[in-house]
Protein backbone atom coordinates (compact mmCIF):
# COMPACT_ATOMS: atom_id res chain seq x y z
CA UNK A 1 0.00 0.00 0.00
CA UNK A 2 1.35 3.45 -0.90
CA UNK A 3 1.92 5.65 2.14
CA UNK A 4 0.06 8.56 0.54
CA UNK A 5 -3.16 6.49 0.47
CA UNK A 6 -3.43 6.71 4.25
CA UNK A 7 -4.94 10.15 3.72
CA UNK A 8 -7.50 8.77 1.27
CA UNK A 9 -8.99 5.96 3.35
CA UNK A 10 -11.42 6.68 6.15
CA UNK A 11 -12.18 4.65 9.24
CA UNK A 12 -15.17 2.36 8.51
CA UNK A 13 -16.19 2.59 12.17
CA UNK A 14 -16.14 6.29 13.05
CA UNK A 15 -16.07 7.55 9.42
CA UNK A 16 -13.18 9.94 10.09
CA UNK A 17 -10.73 10.45 7.24
CA UNK A 18 -7.80 10.51 9.65
CA UNK A 19 -5.73 7.34 9.36
CA UNK A 20 -2.03 7.27 10.16
CA UNK A 21 0.45 4.69 8.91
CA UNK A 22 2.46 2.79 11.51
CA UNK A 23 5.31 0.92 9.84
CA UNK A 24 6.06 -2.31 11.62
CA UNK A 25 8.66 -3.53 11.17
CA UNK A 26 10.36 -0.58 9.48
CA UNK A 27 12.29 -2.90 7.17
CA UNK A 28 9.15 -3.95 5.31
CA UNK A 29 9.04 -0.89 3.05
CA UNK A 30 9.49 -1.09 -0.66
CA UNK A 31 10.48 1.78 -2.93
CA UNK A 32 8.38 2.14 -6.05
CA UNK A 33 10.06 1.96 -9.43
CA UNK A 34 10.00 5.73 -9.85
CA UNK A 35 11.69 6.10 -6.47
CA UNK A 36 9.29 8.85 -5.39
CA UNK A 37 6.74 7.00 -3.24
CA UNK A 38 7.01 4.23 -0.71
CA UNK A 39 4.94 1.07 -0.46
CA UNK A 40 4.12 -0.41 2.93
CA UNK A 41 4.29 -4.20 2.77
CA UNK A 42 3.42 -4.88 6.41
CA UNK A 43 2.23 -2.40 9.00
CA UNK A 44 -0.91 -0.79 10.40
CA UNK A 45 -3.38 1.98 9.74
CA UNK A 46 -4.46 3.62 12.98
CA UNK A 47 -7.53 5.84 13.26
CA UNK A 48 -6.82 9.11 15.09
CA UNK A 49 -10.47 9.30 16.12
CA UNK A 50 -11.40 5.94 17.63
CA UNK A 51 -7.86 4.45 17.72
CA UNK A 52 -8.91 1.28 15.92
CA UNK A 53 -6.04 -0.44 14.15
CA UNK A 54 -6.25 -2.00 10.70
CA UNK A 55 -3.38 -4.27 9.59
CA UNK A 56 -1.53 -3.92 6.32
CA UNK A 57 -0.56 -7.44 5.24
CA UNK A 58 1.25 -8.29 2.01
CA UNK A 59 0.83 -4.67 0.88
CA UNK A 60 -2.96 -4.70 1.31
CA UNK A 61 -4.81 -2.74 4.03
CA UNK A 62 -7.31 -5.05 5.74
CA UNK A 63 -10.49 -3.43 7.07
CA UNK A 64 -12.17 -6.77 7.89
CA UNK A 65 -11.19 -9.94 9.73
CA UNK A 66 -9.67 -12.85 7.85
CA UNK A 67 -12.48 -15.27 8.74
CA UNK A 68 -15.84 -14.19 7.33
CA UNK A 69 -18.84 -15.44 5.35
CA UNK A 70 -17.02 -14.94 2.04
CA UNK A 71 -13.93 -16.99 2.79
CA UNK A 72 -14.98 -19.79 0.41
CA UNK A 73 -14.42 -17.22 -2.34
CA UNK A 74 -10.97 -16.47 -1.00
CA UNK A 75 -10.20 -20.18 -1.10
CA UNK A 76 -11.42 -20.66 -4.68
CA UNK A 77 -9.78 -17.56 -6.12
CA UNK A 78 -6.39 -18.31 -4.61
CA UNK A 79 -6.62 -21.83 -6.11
CA UNK A 80 -7.84 -20.52 -9.49
CA UNK A 81 -6.12 -17.15 -9.49
CA UNK A 82 -5.50 -17.16 -13.26
CA UNK A 83 -8.25 -19.42 -14.60
CA UNK A 84 -10.47 -16.61 -15.91
CA UNK A 85 -7.92 -13.94 -16.77
CA UNK A 86 -8.11 -12.86 -20.41
CA UNK A 87 -4.36 -12.22 -20.35
CA UNK A 88 -3.78 -15.90 -19.50
CA UNK A 89 -6.50 -17.66 -21.51
CA UNK A 90 -5.95 -15.65 -24.69
CA UNK A 91 -9.72 -15.06 -24.99
CA UNK A 92 -11.62 -11.78 -24.52
CA UNK A 93 -14.53 -13.22 -22.53
CA UNK A 94 -14.06 -10.95 -19.53
CA UNK A 95 -13.44 -7.84 -21.62
CA UNK A 96 -16.57 -8.41 -23.69
CA UNK A 97 -18.70 -9.06 -20.61
CA UNK A 98 -17.48 -5.95 -18.79
CA UNK A 99 -18.01 -3.51 -21.64
CA UNK A 100 -21.28 -5.07 -22.82
CA UNK A 101 -22.75 -4.94 -19.30
CA UNK A 102 -21.49 -1.48 -18.32
CA UNK A 103 -21.57 0.28 -21.68
CA UNK A 104 -18.45 2.17 -20.59
CA UNK A 105 -15.77 3.36 -23.04
CA UNK A 106 -12.47 1.53 -23.34
CA UNK A 107 -10.56 4.73 -22.54
CA UNK A 108 -11.38 6.20 -19.12
CA UNK A 109 -8.12 7.99 -18.45
CA UNK A 110 -8.21 10.06 -15.27
CA UNK A 111 -11.53 8.68 -14.03
CA UNK A 112 -11.96 7.19 -10.57
CA UNK A 113 -13.51 3.69 -10.51
CA UNK A 114 -14.57 1.64 -7.49
CA UNK A 115 -14.80 -2.12 -8.06
CA UNK A 116 -16.59 -4.13 -5.37
CA UNK A 117 -15.95 -7.87 -5.12
CA UNK A 118 -12.81 -8.17 -7.23
CA UNK A 119 -12.16 -11.88 -6.81
CA UNK A 120 -8.83 -12.72 -8.44
CA UNK A 121 -9.00 -9.55 -10.55
CA UNK A 122 -10.40 -10.70 -13.89
CA UNK A 123 -12.35 -7.43 -14.25
CA UNK A 124 -9.66 -5.42 -12.47
CA UNK A 125 -7.15 -6.08 -15.25
CA UNK A 126 -9.65 -4.86 -17.86
CA UNK A 127 -10.50 -1.73 -15.86
CA UNK A 128 -6.79 -0.95 -15.52
CA UNK A 129 -6.38 -1.24 -19.28
CA UNK A 130 -8.65 1.81 -19.64
CA UNK A 131 -6.09 4.03 -17.84
CA UNK A 132 -8.57 4.76 -15.03
CA UNK A 133 -7.57 4.97 -11.37
CA UNK A 134 -9.07 1.83 -9.84
CA UNK A 135 -9.91 1.21 -6.20
CA UNK A 136 -10.73 -2.49 -5.96
CA UNK A 137 -11.71 -4.57 -2.95
CA UNK A 138 -13.02 -7.93 -1.87
CA UNK A 139 -14.42 -9.14 1.44
CA UNK A 140 -12.30 -12.29 1.26
CA UNK A 141 -8.61 -13.14 0.90
CA UNK A 142 -9.17 -13.16 -2.88
CA UNK A 143 -7.48 -9.74 -2.73
CA UNK A 144 -4.18 -11.62 -2.41
CA UNK A 145 -4.79 -13.30 -5.77
CA UNK A 146 -5.69 -9.93 -7.27
CA UNK A 147 -2.45 -8.45 -5.93
CA UNK A 148 -0.48 -11.29 -7.52
CA UNK A 149 -2.20 -10.69 -10.86
CA UNK A 150 -2.44 -6.90 -10.96
CA UNK A 151 -0.51 -5.51 -8.00
CA UNK A 152 2.31 -4.01 -10.07
CA UNK A 153 -0.02 -1.60 -11.85
CA UNK A 154 0.48 1.98 -10.68
CA UNK A 155 -3.22 2.84 -11.06
CA UNK A 156 -4.46 0.07 -8.75
CA UNK A 157 -5.35 0.69 -5.12
CA UNK A 158 -6.31 -2.61 -3.53
CA UNK A 159 -7.85 -3.25 -0.11
CA UNK A 160 -9.82 -5.90 1.76
CA UNK A 161 -13.12 -4.42 2.88
CA UNK A 162 -16.81 -4.80 3.60
CA UNK A 163 -19.34 -3.71 0.99
CA UNK A 164 -21.55 -2.39 3.82
CA UNK A 165 -18.73 -0.33 5.38
CA UNK A 166 -16.54 0.91 2.53
CA UNK A 167 -13.54 2.82 3.97
CA UNK A 168 -13.60 5.60 1.37
CA UNK A 169 -15.32 9.01 1.22
CA UNK A 170 -18.84 9.08 -0.18
CA UNK A 171 -19.65 10.68 -3.56
CA UNK A 172 -16.04 10.36 -4.73
CA UNK A 173 -16.12 7.98 -7.73
CA UNK A 174 -17.01 8.54 -11.37
CA UNK A 175 -18.02 4.92 -11.74
CA UNK A 176 -18.88 2.17 -9.27
CA UNK A 177 -19.17 -1.45 -10.42
CA UNK A 178 -20.13 -4.74 -8.79
CA UNK A 179 -20.48 -7.80 -11.03
CA UNK A 180 -21.26 -11.33 -9.81
CA UNK A 181 -21.26 -10.45 -6.12
CA UNK A 182 -24.48 -8.80 -4.86
CA UNK A 183 -26.38 -12.10 -4.51
CA UNK A 184 -23.65 -13.47 -2.26
CA UNK A 185 -24.04 -10.76 0.38
CA UNK A 186 -26.42 -11.23 3.33
CA UNK A 187 -28.45 -8.14 2.32
CA UNK A 188 -28.47 -7.34 -1.44
CA UNK A 189 -30.68 -4.26 -1.05
CA UNK A 190 -28.36 -2.54 1.42
CA UNK A 191 -25.29 -3.68 -0.52
CA UNK A 192 -26.56 -1.77 -3.56
CA UNK A 193 -27.49 1.27 -1.47
CA UNK A 194 -24.05 1.26 0.17
CA UNK A 195 -22.34 1.25 -3.23
CA UNK A 196 -24.60 4.07 -4.43
CA UNK A 197 -23.34 6.36 -1.66
CA UNK A 198 -19.90 6.39 -3.27
CA UNK A 199 -21.05 7.61 -6.70
CA UNK A 200 -20.29 11.28 -7.25
CA UNK A 201 -22.83 13.63 -8.93
CA UNK A 202 -22.99 12.69 -12.59
CA UNK A 203 -21.33 9.36 -11.84
CA UNK A 204 -22.73 5.90 -12.59
CA UNK A 205 -23.42 2.67 -10.71
CA UNK A 206 -23.57 -0.69 -12.54
CA UNK A 207 -24.40 -3.99 -10.87
CA UNK A 208 -25.59 -7.43 -11.85
CA UNK A 209 -27.29 -10.05 -9.71
CA UNK A 210 -28.66 -13.55 -10.20
CA UNK A 211 -32.25 -13.62 -11.48
CA UNK A 212 -35.08 -14.68 -9.22
CA UNK A 213 -37.70 -16.48 -11.27
CA UNK A 214 -39.44 -19.83 -11.31
CA UNK A 215 -37.18 -21.14 -14.10
CA UNK A 216 -33.97 -19.85 -12.54
CA UNK A 217 -34.78 -21.49 -9.23
CA UNK A 218 -35.11 -24.89 -10.94
CA UNK A 219 -31.43 -25.64 -10.51
CA UNK A 220 -29.58 -28.35 -8.65
CA UNK A 221 -27.80 -25.81 -6.47
CA UNK A 222 -30.99 -24.73 -4.71
CA UNK A 223 -31.67 -28.38 -3.89
CA UNK A 224 -28.14 -29.23 -2.74
CA UNK A 225 -26.88 -25.95 -1.21
CA UNK A 226 -28.54 -26.46 2.22
CA UNK A 227 -26.10 -29.37 2.55
CA UNK A 228 -23.08 -28.31 0.51
CA UNK A 229 -22.63 -24.86 2.06
CA UNK A 230 -22.09 -26.60 5.41
CA UNK A 231 -19.35 -28.90 4.14
CA UNK A 232 -15.76 -27.93 4.89
CA UNK A 233 -14.59 -25.96 1.84
CA UNK A 234 -11.49 -28.08 1.25
CA UNK A 235 -13.58 -31.26 1.35
CA UNK A 236 -16.24 -29.80 -0.91
CA UNK A 237 -13.61 -28.68 -3.41
CA UNK A 238 -12.09 -32.18 -3.53
CA UNK A 239 -15.52 -33.70 -4.16
CA UNK A 240 -16.25 -31.25 -6.99
CA UNK A 241 -12.77 -31.52 -8.54
CA UNK A 242 -13.19 -35.30 -8.62
CA UNK A 243 -16.78 -35.31 -9.90
CA UNK A 244 -16.67 -32.63 -12.61
CA UNK A 245 -14.36 -34.52 -15.05
CA UNK A 246 -16.80 -37.47 -15.09
CA UNK A 247 -19.88 -35.28 -15.65
CA UNK A 248 -18.40 -32.75 -18.06
CA UNK A 249 -18.87 -34.62 -21.34
CA UNK A 250 -22.48 -35.69 -20.56
CA UNK A 251 -23.26 -32.08 -19.68
CA UNK A 252 -21.68 -30.81 -22.91
CA UNK A 253 -23.76 -33.29 -24.93
CA UNK A 254 -26.97 -32.34 -23.14
CA UNK A 255 -26.29 -28.67 -23.89
CA UNK A 256 -25.53 -29.50 -27.52
CA UNK A 257 -28.81 -31.35 -28.09
CA UNK A 258 -31.15 -29.66 -25.60
CA UNK A 259 -29.63 -26.23 -25.11
CA UNK A 260 -29.46 -24.46 -21.77
CA UNK A 261 -32.28 -26.57 -20.32
CA UNK A 262 -30.37 -29.74 -21.10
CA UNK A 263 -27.25 -28.45 -19.35
CA UNK A 264 -29.30 -27.68 -16.25
CA UNK A 265 -30.27 -31.34 -15.92
CA UNK A 266 -26.76 -31.96 -14.58
CA UNK A 267 -25.51 -30.73 -11.16
CA UNK A 268 -22.47 -28.91 -12.60
CA UNK A 269 -21.88 -25.91 -14.84
CA UNK A 270 -19.81 -25.85 -18.02
CA UNK A 271 -18.92 -23.33 -20.74
CA UNK A 272 -18.64 -25.11 -24.09
CA UNK A 273 -21.02 -22.44 -25.44
CA UNK A 274 -18.17 -19.92 -25.11
CA UNK A 275 -16.02 -21.87 -27.55
CA UNK A 276 -13.19 -22.46 -25.10
CA UNK A 277 -10.95 -25.57 -25.21
CA UNK A 278 -11.95 -28.65 -23.22
CA UNK A 279 -9.19 -28.32 -20.59
CA UNK A 280 -10.01 -24.68 -19.92
CA UNK A 281 -13.71 -25.57 -19.82
CA UNK A 282 -12.91 -28.20 -17.18
CA UNK A 283 -11.11 -25.66 -14.99
CA UNK A 284 -13.94 -23.15 -15.34
CA UNK A 285 -16.44 -25.92 -14.56
CA UNK A 286 -14.62 -26.92 -11.37
CA UNK A 287 -14.25 -23.29 -10.30
CA UNK A 288 -17.84 -22.23 -10.96
CA UNK A 289 -19.42 -25.45 -9.69
CA UNK A 290 -17.60 -24.84 -6.40
CA UNK A 291 -18.72 -21.20 -6.62
CA UNK A 292 -22.28 -22.46 -7.01
CA UNK A 293 -22.38 -24.79 -4.01
CA UNK A 294 -20.01 -23.25 -1.45
CA UNK A 295 -21.21 -19.68 -0.66
CA UNK A 296 -22.90 -18.96 2.64
CA UNK A 297 -25.36 -16.68 0.81
CA UNK A 298 -27.16 -16.94 -2.54
CA UNK A 299 -30.01 -14.44 -2.85
CA UNK A 300 -31.25 -13.99 -6.44
CA UNK A 301 -33.43 -10.94 -7.12
CA UNK A 302 -36.28 -9.97 -9.43
CA UNK A 303 -36.21 -7.07 -11.87
CA UNK A 304 -38.99 -5.41 -9.89
CA UNK A 305 -36.94 -5.43 -6.66
CA UNK A 306 -33.85 -4.00 -8.34
CA UNK A 307 -35.88 -1.24 -10.01
CA UNK A 308 -37.44 -0.30 -6.68
CA UNK A 309 -34.10 -0.09 -4.93
CA UNK A 310 -32.55 2.10 -7.64
CA UNK A 311 -35.57 4.42 -7.49
CA UNK A 312 -35.25 4.63 -3.70
CA UNK A 313 -31.69 5.97 -3.97
CA UNK A 314 -33.01 8.75 -6.24
CA UNK A 315 -30.80 7.92 -9.19
CA UNK A 316 -31.73 8.87 -12.75
CA UNK A 317 -31.25 7.29 -16.20
CA UNK A 318 -32.11 3.95 -14.59
CA UNK A 319 -32.14 0.87 -16.81
CA UNK A 320 -32.82 -2.64 -15.55
CA UNK A 321 -32.92 -5.74 -17.72
CA UNK A 322 -31.56 -9.21 -18.30
CA UNK A 323 -27.92 -9.87 -19.10
CA UNK A 324 -25.44 -12.75 -19.36
CA UNK A 325 -25.28 -13.28 -15.59
CA UNK A 326 -28.82 -12.37 -14.53
CA UNK A 327 -30.30 -8.91 -13.94
CA UNK A 328 -28.22 -5.89 -14.98
CA UNK A 329 -29.00 -2.50 -13.44
CA UNK A 330 -27.51 0.91 -14.19
CA UNK A 331 -28.20 4.37 -12.87
CA UNK A 332 -26.50 7.72 -12.31
CA UNK A 333 -26.49 10.26 -9.50
CA UNK A 334 -28.08 13.56 -10.57
CA UNK A 335 -25.70 16.48 -11.04
CA UNK A 336 -27.87 18.65 -8.79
Amino acid sequence: MKIKLAAVYQCPQCKLQSLDVFQEPIGFIEKSKDGESEDIINGQLICKGCEVKFPIINGIPRFVGQDNYAESFGYQWNLHSKTQLDSVTGFTITRKRLFSVTGWPENMQGQMILEAGSGAGRFTEILLSTSAHVFSFDFSSAVDANRTNNGNHQNLNLFQGDIFHIPLPEKSFDKVMCLGVIQHTPDPENAIKSLAKHVRPGGELVIDVYTKSFISLLQWKYVLRPLTKRINKQTLYRIIATTVPFLLWPTILLRRFMGRIGARLMPIVEYSSLGIPYELNKQWAILDTFDMYSPAHDHPQSIASIKRWFNEIDFENITVGYGPNGVIAKGSRPLQ
